[in-house]
């Protein structure tokens, strides 16, 4: 299907994959036995990957599909070191002290994945260039200028507020009413990104096996056979690193993490001064609503790379692209005439209390449920769990100590999305 909207040569591959297509996996077959084996080829099991080769333990990845296939390649490139409940929720579910180490854990997640790019000399188009936190309504506006002004002691973040006369200087709408722009955001190239993690792993000795998906897991007196499309695997250790998109072979995870549709689109090249007259100041975008939209444009500067959900029950991307479309023409009704060269989607891991988790279960290691932040939150706990596998005390987290919850009935498909969906588009509106 196509619409006229669409380029001549629109394509349902993420944009990335056209500079940087999915890498090549290994050959050889699959090893019948190994010291470490990492079920998922993203961020999180590509860094965990590296810190055991590295320590010289025989470690497997394998993937069900493509290597990176998943969110690793298909999200927008917004790096942020966040999460979803605020300061006040985490005093309330955790006591003040457990709050402050969960929102700095986050943050010094940010702030290692960048001395982690430089370190390694990852190639992968990384910048620290703020995001724009775009107000969708007067009262958004005021929350963020009181919140900023509330901040919890010793978790202060460099931050400034643009008022709705100001804010042109950010970008060129009259949708939003103002905003507040956090300085340490960054963004990147995620395909990219995944790439250079290949290699390192590669580098460190790691085997890397795409289309072979595991099908069961049993454990034994040696750790675990795992039972894979290319044939049974032996591992002494287990890591699951599927996120959005763990399945039944894995039971306890799959029943703790929703996966979230998450939809995007980009725009043709449009004219450099074009381009760069939408976001002058070339920082990434979200806004204020519970339905979150997101954009930036594109490393190259040229094209709009726009994000979000847009219907109630997961769609195919296709017949999605014209709400998407028109949620991007609401907030730049200029480019009607700017034609679609891409859409696609992926599967965010939600949790039920909004946090990620990293931890270990009848003797397997998992890390996972990212909320929407796994470019570094992915990195980073992926980075833990496999110091954790060695046994380095540097693996603890904070993200490792709150339940990892569940909820009675739920086995992976989220029957409740659909109106839990309608009721946060009722309340956007509302506010």
């Amino acid at each position: 299907m196509n619409y006229p909207f669409c380029s001549d040569d629109f394509s349902l591959r993420p944009y990335w994959w056209d500079i940087t297509p999915p890498p090549q996996a290994d050959d050889s077959a699959v090893s019948a036995s190994t010291d470490v084996l990492v079920i998922g080829s993203g961020y999180t099991g590509l860094h965990c990957a590296v810190q055991t080769a590295r320590a010289g333990r025989h470690t497997t990845v394998i993937d069900a599909q493509d290597l990176g296939w998943g969110c690793s390649s298909r999200n927008g490139g917004q790096i942020s070191g966040e999460i979803k409940p605020d300061y006040a929720e985490l005093t309330r579910r955790y006591g003040s002290a457990e709050a402050h180490a969960l929102i700095a854990e986050a943050r010094t997640a940010l702030e290692w994945l960048g001395e982690f790019v430089d370190q390694q000399d990852i190639d992968c188009d990384y910048r620290r260039c703020g995001r724009f936190v775009a107000a969708h309504s007067p009262r958004q506006f005021d929350m963020l200028v009181a919140n900023l002004h509330r901040q919890p002691p010793g978790l202060e973040q460099e931050s400034h507020i643009v008022e709705p006369r100001d804010q042109s200087s950010e970008i060129d709408s009259d949708y939003y009413h103002g905003g507040m722009v956090i300085d340490r955001h960054c963004s990147l190239d995620p395909a990219k990104y995944h790439a250079e993690l290949v290699r390192l792993a590669r580098a460190a000795g790691a085997e890397l096996i795409a289309h072979c998906e595991a099908t069961s897991i049993e454990r034994n007196a040696d750790g675990f056979r795992v039972a894979t499309a290319g044939g049974v695997i032996q591992a002494r250790d287990l890591v699951i690193a599927t996120n959005g998109y763990t399945g039944s072979f894995a039971p306890w995870q799959q029943r703790r993490i929703i996966p979230i549709g998450s939809y995007m689109l980009a725009t043709e090249p449009m004219a450099p001064e074009r381009a760069a007259k939408l976001m002058p100041r070339d920082r990434v975008f979200s806004d204020t609503r519970r339905i979150v939209v997101y954009f930036r444009r594109s490393p190259d500067g040229r094209s709009l790379l726009f994000g979000g959900r847009v219907s109630v029950f997961e769609s195919d991307p296709v017949k999605s692209l014209p709400a998407l479309r028109q949620e991007m023409l609401r907030i730049f009704p200029q480019l009607e005439d700017v034609r679609i060269s891409h859409t696609w989607m992926g599967f965010v891991g939600y949790t039920f209390d909004t946090l990620p988790h990293l931890g270990r279960k009848d003797g397997i290691y998992y890390a996972m449920g990212y909320c929407g932040s796994g470019i570094c939150l992915a990195s980073y706990l992926g980075n833990r769990i496999g110091l954790q596998l060695l046994g380095h005390e540097e693996g603890a987290c904070a993200f490792d100590r709150p339940r990892f919850q569940t909820r009675p009935l739920y086995s992976g498909k989220p029957w409740f999305l659909a109106p839990s969906v309608r009721y946060y588009q009722l309340l956007d509106r509302l506010s």
